[in-house]
């Protein structure tokens, strides 16, 4: 049996000889429990919000999409579709064509923009479960339908149960703007609205989806395109698709995948979380200092007792490490309190959604605080409490062997 732990258990749980030593014992305990209670908690939060947020994201996002290098549009003959559609993996590819316009619904105005796409793209079925009224319709024989975001339709009064009114998107002409009266300076064309979209606001705010017919007469682009949005049967490794997409478009495009195209977005997620990472960890080592003054007072307490066990043997690397698994076994009997909590907190919130986000108008997209436990972060919580809780009894026990010399030697 290791001495030293069994002697620092029994100094952990029996009463000390001043009552002052239990309170300090017992507040550096919760002290600890408490921040590790808080780091869980809160990376299981930002866990459960990049969860929403990805799925959101991913949603109504390609698995791959190619844009060109230089320039906004590009000419169909410059890509091989047939042997794009025909990479391993690869389900369809859509020609889109993405412009910013003007939208116009009665006597309201929004500047938005106007997404064009190939007719497959409504057999694709990712707008389906995102749809708030009316159905995403694009086409039905000659009749050419727009489907917009729920910000469009906030932002203009859409009504999609009127069909008489009209949404009519304005678009500049292509040429020498300069010769150009301000009345002819514009391509302007009127379209039914079919249904509104709700997916993530940067979207619901900007996005008015149409026919890639109807965009291409209004842009005066035949056979142009802004990029070619790729959608993978999801049986296949991503890596190796990209690779040989990549191969068949050639150095003049780039391929991005669903991270590559809103890296941003992902970067700005996780330097949130880490910052608060770092920001709840430094005051998990403030609350530490109660660890070393409730180390540092059971020090002075125990010196008779140090004194016998010199004299019953003991070396002086023995007392040592008593006082150092001491400082360690209060660290972690608060950490473990503090992850036990948190976790029981957590699952709760993840199975059950307890706390509301006060959704009674059903204005978010989740009724209760999205959170996300991952293994992973516990392990990082309790490596950082054992650090934190090895770190300050080591300190503390230098500090006191160099004040009580004579009863480590």
């Amino acid at each position: 049996m290791n001495l030293s732990l069994f002697i620092a258990k029994r100094y952990l749980v029996a009463k000390k000889s001043h009552n002052l030593i239990n309170i300090i014992t017992l507040i550096s305990v919760v002290g600890v429990g408490v921040g590790a209670f808080a780091l869980i908690v809160v990376l299981s939060v930002f866990n459960g919000f990049e969860k929403v947020i990805t799925e959101m994201v991913t949603a109504v996002s390609p698995d791959f999409i190619v844009e060109p290098n230089q320039g906004k549009y590009f000419d169909e003959q410059s890509i091989d579709l047939k042997s794009l559609a025909a990479v391993i993996g690869v389900k369809y590819t859509v020609k889109v064509i993405e412009e910013d316009a003007l939208f116009r619904y009665n006597d309201k105005q929004h500047i938005g923009k106007l997404k064009g796409v190939s007719e497959n793209y409504q057999a694709i079925g990712i707008f389906d479960s995102l749809m708030m009224s009316g159905e995403f319709l694009l086409e039905n024989g000659s009749s050419r339908y727009a489907v917009a975001g729920a910000g469009v339709r906030w932002y203009l009064g859409l009504n999609i149960r009127n069909p008489a009114a009209l949404l009519t998107v304005y678009v500049p002409k292509r040429g020498d703007p300069s010769s150009f009266s301000f009345e002819d300076a514009f391509n302007y064309r009127s379209v039914s609205v079919s249904g509104v979209f709700n997916s993530k606001q940067e979207m619901d705010e900007t996005y008015v989806i149409v026919p890639l017919s109807f965009a291409s007469d209004l842009l005066e682009r035949n056979h142009e395109y802004t990029s070619i949005e790729i959608f993978t049967e999801g049986t296949i490794n991503p890596e190796s698709i990209q690779a040989n997409v990549e191969s068949v478009v050639g150095d003049k495009f780039e391929v991005k995948n669903s991270y590559q195209q809103q890296e941003t977005l992902y970067k700005i997620m996780r330097s949130e979380k880490w910052a608060i990472f770092f920001i709840l960890t430094f005051i998990l080592i403030l609350a530490t200092f109660n660890v070393i003054g409730s180390l540092t007072m059971l020090i002075v307490d125990k010196k008779k007792d140090i004194g016998i066990l010199r004299k019953l043997g003991a070396t002086p690397l023995l007392v040592k490490k008593l006082f150092l698994t001491e400082g360690i076994l209060i660290t972690l009997a608060g950490g473990l309190l503090g992850l036990v909590l948190g976790i029981m907190v957590v699952l709760v919130q993840q199975y059950f959604g307890v706390l509301k986000l006060g959704n009674e108008a059903g204005n978010f997209i989740i009724d209760a605080y999205p959170v996300d436990l991952k293994w992973i972060d516990v392990a990082k919580v309790f490596a950082v409490v054992f650090v934190i809780g090895w770190l300050s009894s080591v300190y503390t026990v230098r500090l006191i062997i160099k004040r009580f010399e004579k009863l480590f030697i």
